[in-house]
């Protein structure tokens, strides 16, 4: 029974995530919120409808119905996440909040088969993480200060970084958290997201050298005490952001230019001097050659995404504890083993979809600095996956970043929600600025008419006139 279950679950889980990324695709064939309710209803539905799939699997797989009662806890977080949203703030952007909530079960199900602790764990901080993601659309939209706080955005940026790279805990040759009270952050996470309005709050009102200059010297800090740290992975991340941040605001390609060939001086000093950077770039090249130390990871990760086909071997029926940190930085090929490449590839497009919404919000909004936030942190949020997956699947070096909202870590989902939770109170800007925008129009149409009506009126007033004057003259 067990057998048959597995085996046409696998047909069902890949149809369900394929209709859901359609829908997520159509979103954008309305331009109203309105009109996108049916689609959004039929993603709720799909979303969990494939969450009781696999869990359903799982309980036939491992034999423990006790593991419904934690599909139960998950669904009723997730659809009190998604009502909240809709009911607290009605100008939310649906689609966003959907993925979210798609991408976190998705997380779930992955980590529930990979480490039923690990699970638990990442289940009560992304419900601790929702509750503190709810108030943010609030502050951003209400908090007009933010775009004046530009040097206190760089302090906080460097002195969080600072504080690592002094007093941070070593894991695996990098310094990457510290622990205040047992509790372990990843301060670079959250920096990202600072890092982000520092830019926007900088180049909005004027984008020329001084001001170029200026955030370059602060850039550079950030991206220079985070290579010392040897978190290599999200410097380039921050290096990238800067980059295109300071192309969008300035609309000079030189500086883009300069950029790059900055980055790639600095990438050659690095493989120099760094040999865990050599190391990783001998992975990349040839992992068969060193397959017994530095290419172990990437060549199970290679197998796992072949083994998978189109649609999986079935939860519990790969190998995928056998890729070292697998729940981390690996999650990807774990799911393309047991999932499917139909899946995995479905969660590349959920995630494009995603960035794609965020994108539309910076593009339609009018005012410079939310346009640049937005834009800044839809880079974040694409470049890290980009990292991730192509770390995982040999395209590129591997960097050691997680997969948003689905890798276990607890600092990489609470800013992940935080991020699509300012997105949120972006959006929420943007249709403020559209119906300011219609009403204004509204205004300027009124009075046009009046004053067309008035022009009539003393038109008419002067005919009757000169007819008055002509009948006088004729009485007369």
């Amino acid at each position: 029974m067990e057998l048959y279950v597995s085996e046409f679950s696998k047909y069902v889980i890949a149809l369900l995530i394929a209709l859901y990324t359609y829908e997520s695709f159509a979103v954008f064939r309305f331009k109203e919120e309105d009109r996108r309710r049916g689609i959004y209803t039929r993603q709720a539905i799909l979303m969990f409808a494939l969450h009781f799939s696999c869990f359903i699997v799982i309980c036939f797989e491992t034999g423990d119905i006790l593991y419904l009662f934690f599909y139960a806890f998950q669904q009723i977080v997730l659809y009190a996440a998604a009502t909240l949203y809709r009911l607290l703030y009605s100008k939310s952007n649906r689609l966003l909040v959907n993925n979210m909530c798609m991408l976190l079960s998705i997380g779930f199900i992955i980590l529930t088969r990979l480490s039923y602790e690990k699970a638990i764990k990442q289940f009560i901080i992304a419900t601790g993480s929702l509750v503190i993601a709810l108030v943010i659309p609030f502050f951003v939209h209400h908090f007009k200060f933010l775009k004046n706080l530009k040097w206190i955005y760089a302090v906080v940026g460097l002195l969080a970084l600072g504080i690592v790279l002094i007093l941070g805990q070593t894991t695996y040759g990098s310094k990457l958290s510290y622990s205040i009270a047992g509790i372990t952050f990843q301060p670079s996470e959250f920096v990202k997201i600072i890092f982000v309005f520092f830019i926007a709050s900088a180049l909005y009102a004027a984008a020329d050298f001084f001001e170029i200059f200026t955030t370059a010297v602060i850039a550079a800090g950030h991206v220079i005490i985070l290579v010392c740290s040897k978190d290599l992975g999200s410097a380039l991340i921050f290096f990238v952001v800067y980059i295109l941040m300071v192309y969008i605001a300035s609309g000079k390609i030189r500086y883009m230019f300069l950029g790059i060939c900055g980055g790639g001086v600095a990438a050659i000093v690095a493989y120099q001097v760094f040999t865990h950077v050599q190391v990783r770039v001998q992975a990349f090249k040839d992992p068969w050659s060193v397959i017994d130390a530095a290419g172990y990871q990437i060549t199970q990760s290679l197998f796992a995404i072949s083994s998978g086909g189109w649609f999986g071997l079935g939860l519990y029926n790969g190998t995928p504890q056998s890729i070292p940190f697998v729940e981390a930085d690996f999650i990807f090929s774990a799911i393309a083993e047991e999932l499917g490449i139909i899946f995995a590839v479905c969660i590349i497009l959920i995630c494009v979809s995603s960035f794609i919404m965020i994108m539309n919000i910076s593009i339609q909004l009018k005012d410079r600095f939310y346009q640049l936030t937005a834009f800044g942190l839809g880079i974040t949020y694409i470049f890290q996956i980009f990292l991730t997956i192509g770390g995982g699947t040999k395209f590129i070096p591997l960097t050691g970043v997680t997969l948003p909202l689905i890798s276990y870590g607890g600092s990489s989902i609470l800013t992940t929600l935080i991020l699509f939770a300012i997105t949120e109170g972006l959006y929420m800007i943007r249709e403020e600025e559209v119906l300011l925008e219609q009403k204004r129009k509204k205004s300027k149409r009124r009075r046009r008419m009046i004053t067309q009506r008035t022009a009539v009126t003393e038109i008419m007033d002067l005919d009757e006139g000169e007819t008055l004057d002509n009948e006088t003259e004729i009485i007369d």
